[in-house]
């Protein structure tokens, strides 16, 4: 995931990650690596679920939901990149 956040809404998308990155391992989800740019602005994880199916139930996971509207007020803009290692 690669995400772009304006300045102004670093605070807001640091209280979504907060509210929804520990809810990963309830979905079998593992955060592998997270980077972040020196002013927060770009951010990118590298999460690993061991099915589509784990990954779905965390689309849907109540806490995430209810916490939509912080990721929507801090104007990030998200890229999901469905990636693989390479030998």
């Amino acid at each position: 995931m690669i995400a772009r956040v304006p300045l102004a809404g670093v605070d807001a998308f640091a209280r979504y990650e907060a509210a929804v990155l520990p809810r990963l391992a309830a979905y079998g989800g593992e955060l592998q690596q997270r980077l972040r740019n020196a002013d927060g602005t770009i951010e990118i994880h590298v999460v690993r679920f061991a099915s589509d199916a784990e990954l779905a139930g965390f689309r849907v996971d109540p806490v995430r939901l209810a916490s939509a509207p912080l990721l929507a007020l801090s104007g990030a803009i998200i890229e999901i990149v469905d990636v693989a290692p390479v030998a």
